[in-house]
């Protein structure tokens, strides 16, 4: 037994479980893991190999005679009516029923909605009386005395012993925390999630922590979206039984929020957690769903019918991305697998408190599951339920201050990654200045990367991106930046070929996006062929624009230009997937002058304007968002129109000043200083 296992029993005996028992009974037995770790926690707490091994036998005993399958709910009734008293494991939830003034006891598996609970065992175990717990029963079957007795309860609980926890004791988990260091706690949580943390690099360590998160803190909503594999929805499942996992994603108002017809509160009032699996697949049958969503993620209320309601439930979306991570960056955004009615919903996104990159967490192979000792699963998410009574939100105020560009939203998120992270690492809450740092620059990192799509989506709207923070002693401001923040360039650096050409404006679904033409001159007969816009009529009507005046005015570009002799291949490229431009024609009236003169546009260009059939010249509309996608695109040179100039002051002047900016007042201009001709 190395060291760290030593110490978790020493300090924590009998609330600790060596992992690998769980994962051997629990293959063979279909129980909750937390029923079966306190069962392991009670028999096996040793380091003496024969004493585990009786104690599996004897674990594995009691589960096959008492252990309540639903499928022989009948066959152990019959059984208490035939011995008249028979011991069962199972879930019970007590209810008062104050007409006949007695408790009432309902069973998960064996089907009894009205078993007699004395006054005494409830008093005992209160946990009875809020979502029920887990016990071993002796269950004694009530015989009726004469035909006048008043209406009988066949069924009456004699004894039970909680194999959950009936109470909680934090104090003993505070002092029992002070004989351990940082790395050794956060190593000790992991385990207790089956996971083996030796394996893991720092920063994924974090990351698992971060999935906790929403077990420790109320009204935090949490997004993790990565490749398959990964056990994105293990620990909403398997390790906290106050936890709910919507599978499918299809659900309604009543069953999420409130049902008018009952008068019953959904999942985020019964539950700590509620996590979406697959968010692809999410989908309300009501109309209103998602914005009732947005209200509660916004602030724990919604309102149905005349009343408000209020909740503490966390959110947690999880899915898969199907593309590497790059691609994604390059032509959409991170939160694309969400489905098309939240995809682009600004609004939605902006409540999430943090993203977690699935994508930097390994998937889950045999040596990542530990064989060593850990929290058997019911303490460990017992902990979590009572650290949810605390908050640490200003922990952070005593030794820093964030940044200008947060705002009231940021600020939140911030402070809540920050609380959430404190209960977890330092539930008692003793920590340093240098501790406090290392979260609060990992909540910002999260943060920012919420943000940084944000941009994408929403524009200009989420311009400020640049997170830091502010130490209160010495005032040095640190900036915070994340991994994927420069998203991949969609226009690479160096010389084009000639013909080919950036086009940056607005698409047919309203979002603003990155195009590519390219044109190849054939020899031919003057025919003009185009693809890439699919059916869209307003992009080929520019497209044919373009064209008609290429060949009109192509003498006062260069009398060289013969358009008789060629035939023009024109393909439009929507790198950002936001739908075919109806205002592309300056650009492909620029890309066909550049392949006709086989001469290359300057390096990293991008057109904006467009321009009718008579050659007038349209202005950029929303200027500034168009700039911020030029320059998250790569661009680093902007052909603008001279009648966008009245506009600049729309844009940020750090923003204007990431550019090296041309003007034109016509589309001949407009080829002669893509083309860099005098």
């Amino acid at each position: 037994m190395d060291e760290l296992n030593e110490k978790l029993n020493k300090y924590f005996a009998g609330k600790v479980v060596r992992k690998d028992l769980t994962k051997k009974i629990k293959e063979g037995a279909n129980v909750p893991v937390y029923v079966l770790e306190y069962l392991l926690g009670m028999y096996c707490a040793t380091n003496d190999d024969n004493a585990i091994e009786d104690g599996v036998e004897q674990v594995k005993r009691i589960l096959a005679e008492n252990f309540v399958r639903p499928d022989e709910a009948e066959k152990i009734k019959s059984k208490i009516k035939e011995k008249g008293i028979y011991t069962v494991i199972d879930k019970i939830t007590v209810k008062l029923n104050e007409k006949q003034d007695i408790y009432q006891a309902e069973f998960s598996n064996l089907g009894i909605i009205d078993a007699l609970i004395y006054d005494g065992l409830v008093n005992k175990y209160e946990k009875l009386l809020v979502g029920g717990i887990w016990c071993i029963i002796k269950v004694s079957y009530n015989q009726p005395e004469d035909s006048e007795t008043k209406r009988r309860i066949p069924f009456v609980i004699f004894s039970l012993d909680p194999i959950q926890l009936p109470n909680m004791d934090l104090t003993g988990l505070f002092e029992g925390r002070k004989h351990f260091t940082k790395g050794e706690w956060i190593d000790i949580l992991i385990r207790s999630m089956g996971i083996e943390a030796t394996k893991l690099t720092e920063i994924q360590k974090w990351h698992y922590l971060e999935r906790a998160v929403p077990l420790v803190e109320n009204n935090y909503n949490l997004c993790e979206l990565g490749p398959r594999g990964t056990g994105k929805s293990h620990i909403y499942k398997e390790i906290s039984p106050n936890s709910i996992l919507v599978s499918g994603g299809q659900t309604t108002v009543a069953n999420l929020f409130y049902n008018m017809s009952q008068k019953k509160i959904g999942l985020v009032g019964m539950w700590d957690c509620v996590a979406f699996d697959e968010v692809a697949g999410i989908n309300f049958k009501d109309k209103d769903g998602i914005q009732i969503m947005k209200d509660y993620m916004a602030s724990g209320s919604f309102a149905r019918g005349k009343e408000e309601k209020n909740a503490n439930a966390s959110m947690v979306f999880v899915g898969n991305i199907n593309q590497s991570v790059e691609v994604l960056l390059k032509t959409s955004h991170l939160f694309e697998p969400f489905p098309p009615e939240m995809a682009n919903d600004s609004a939605f996104f902006d409540r999430m408190h943090y993203y977690l990159p699935g994508w930097e967490i390994p998937k889950m192979r045999p040596e990542l599951i530990t064989d060593e000792y850990g929290f058997i699963t019911d303490y460990l998410s017992e902990f979590f339920r009572e650290m949810r009574k605390r908050t640490y939100s200003d922990a952070l105020d005593k030794y820093f201050r964030v940044g200008n560009n947060l705002n009231q939203r940021d600020v939140i998120a911030v402070r809540k990654t920050v609380s959430g992270l404190v209960k977890l690492i330092y539930p008692n809450g003793e920590y340093s200045k240098e501790d406090l740092k290392e979260i609060l620059e990992y909540a910002l990192v999260g943060r920012r990367r919420v943000k940084e799509q944000l941009k994408k989506i929403g524009g200009m709207e989420f311009y400020d991106v640049h997170f830091s923070y502010l130490d209160n002693d010495t005032f040095e401001e640190n900036f915070i930046s994340v991994p994927e923040s420069g998203g991949g360039k969609l226009i690479p650096e160096g010389m084009l070929k000639a013909g080919h050409t950036y086009y940056i404006g607005r698409g047919s679904s309203g979002m603003i996006g990155t195009y590519k033409i390219e044109v190849e001159s054939p020899s031919g007969h003057g025919k003009f062929n185009i693809s890439g816009v699919g059916s869209d009529r307003e992009s080929k009507e520019a497209l044919n624009t373009a064209f008609n005046y290429f060949k009109g005015n192509k003498k006062s570009i260069s009398v060289s230009i013969d358009t008789e002799s060629y035939d023009y291949l024109l393909h439009i490229e929507d790198l950002q997937g936001v739908g075919a431009s109806k205002d592309i024609s300056l650009a492909a009236f620029v890309a066909l002058c550049s392949s006709s003169l086989k001469k290359p546009l300057q390096e990293s260009m991008v057109i904006l304007g467009s321009m009718t059939i008579g050659g007038t010249i349209s202005k950029v509309e929303e200027l500034a968002n168009t700039l911020q996608v030029c320059f998250d695109s790569g661009a680093k040179k902007i052909l603008l129109p001279m009648s966008s100039a009245v506009d600049i002051s729309s844009v940020p002047s750090d923003l204007f000043a990431k550019f090296n900016i041309s003007f034109y007042n016509s589309p001949e201009d407009a080829v002669y200083k893509a083309l860099g001709i005098e």
